[in-house]
């Protein structure tokens, strides 16, 4: 088992970044991006492999506390740098402290300074009484209620996003050491530490990092409830709740946490569970789903699997119609297959998308992993034959990511990143599994990355009719 990122790949990757990102800035040079944004994916692409790199082999063999203390301690690092930055980059291009094109954050923004100053009783009713949709509610209550702490102040409140953030880097970390191991769980962090598109997000006024925090908040919860060999009341009530604050801020993460629960419960192994606890975890998911039977959740799931046709066919002719001739073909179809690496990094300029431009870096990271993604789920499953004990984890990336996949956001890259978590613990086990005789597939995969790049970017301009 190798317990840290290969330099000799770290340094392919940043070379493949570059070598393929000058190609697609010659061949489409009329749409290269500006240097502000060539540069920024180049420092973030830099970033993430050289110290995934040198720091795995660093803290490889610290004590626990050490190194949980090094990795937080640099995870709120980046990701306060970044929050100081990208307040003031935003104010400068867009003249707010908000990102290019904003829109869903300045509402939850604005919404929670209203009800900030709204007694609790009318924020509860507004919320949750008087809506037919309780997505959302629980972000825009948790902003209320920073909102009423430390005031209507932005930029401390992505300070506290920082916070959150390097919380779930150290959830990451319990997680994959339970179910893949030591070294597996420290790479895992590590990754999650330095990724990109979790650090960007720490600097945006979306809901996305506490949503991901309570995901794999739920995610470790849930997988010691699974796996322990004690249980009590405590124990089912805490993944019960973040399973329902699930629900309030995207239904369909609720949704697949209720299915890799499921999943999990009845694959995993019986040296793991226990027959007994297996049979009381059954009883207990009837009793919870008989529970919210009838209520404003079940009834928000029914609405989107009623809808779900719709859904992907309206978003579909709207890009069309802006003049993305080419979206009708990104259908459930073609976009599951490619689940684990998307979405793919924007290297043009295109309808001035300078939000996909800055995530670009990230996006490649998240590219060039999925070989390991793949390499660790095809050994799981075929070669050492134990994916019934990582099934839980394994059921959540794949019934999210699946259910986006046939959606209309299936090359989201907001609506895709709940799924990073779990795909970071995906490579690092497949890292971990590197040898001799399986590295000639990720050889291969430093030839099908730069592919999918120069494809995306011939799609993204030829769907537009600009070549």
């Amino acid at each position: 088992m190798i317990p840290f990122f290969p330099k000799q790949i770290a340094s392919k990757a940043i070379v493949i970044y570059i070598g393929v990102l000058t190609l697609v800035s010659i061949l489409y040079f009329s749409h290269a991006m500006s240097l502000t944004y060539i540069l920024m994916g180049l420092a973030w692409v830099v970033l993430f492999f050289s110290l995934a790199s040198t720091l795995s082999r660093t803290w490889k063999n610290v004590p626990v506390k050490r190194f949980l203390l090094s990795v937080g301690l640099t995870a709120f690092g980046l990701r306060l740098a970044w929050v100081t930055f990208s307040y003031y980059f935003y104010i400068y291009h867009t003249g707010i402290p908000f990102e290019f094109d904003a829109a869903d954050s300045i509402g939850y923004w604005e919404e929670s300074v209203w009800l900030a100053g709204e007694r609790w009783s009318f924020v509860i009713d507004y919320l949750f009484a008087n809506r037919d949709s309780v997505s959302d509610s629980g972000y825009i209550l948790y902003l209320t209620a920073l909102c009423k702490i430390i005031g209507p102040n932005i930029f401390l409140s992505r300070v506290v996003k920082s916070v959150w953030s390097t919380a779930t880097v150290l959830l990451v970390y319990n997680l994959a050491k339970r179910s893949m191991g030591e070294e597996v769980g420290r790479l895992s962090a590590i990754f999650a530490c330095l990724m990109p598109n979790l650090i960007i997000y720490s600097g945006l006024q979306l809901k996305e990092t506490e949503m991901l925090f309570l995901m794999v908040a739920f995610l470790e919860r849930t997988d010691y409830l699974i796996r322990s060999k004690r249980y009590t009341w405590w124990n089912i009530l805490v993944p019960a709740l973040l399973l329902l604050s699930l629900f309030t801020f995207r239904t369909v993460l609720g949704i697949s946490g209720v299915l890799a629960f499921a999943t999990g419960v009845v694959f995993t192994t019986t040296s793991v569970i226990g027959r007994q606890k297996r049979v009381m975890l059954i009883v207990w998911t009837v009793v919870a789903a008989f529970t919210f039977a009838g209520g404003t959740v079940v009834n928000e799931v029914e609405g989107l699997w009623e809808e779900r046709s719709g859904n992907q066919e309206t978003k579909r002719l709207a890009q069309t119609l802006k003049g993305n001739r080419w979206a009708k073909y990104a259908t459930g179809t073609v976009m599951a297959p490619m689940m684990f690496v998307l979405p793919f990094p924007t290297m043009v300029n295109v309808d001035d998308q300078f939000n996909q431009q800055i995530l670009s870096g990230g996006n490649y990271v998240r590219n060039f992993l999925g070989g390991f993604v793949i390499l660790a789920v095809f050994t799981a499953i075929l070669v050492k034959k134990n994916w019934r004990d990582m099934s839980f984890l394994g059921a959540f990336v794949i019934a999210y990511l699946g259910i986006i996949s046939a959606s209309g956001f299936s090359n989201s890259e907001r609506f895709l990143l709940p799924g990073l978590p779990g795909l970071l613990i995906m490579a690092a086990y497949g890292v971990s599994l590197l040898n001799a005789r399986n590295y000639r597939y990720i050889k291969i995969w430093y030839w099908v990355v730069p592919l999918m790049a120069v494809a995306w970017a011939y799609f993204k301009l030829g769907s537009r009719g600009l070549l």
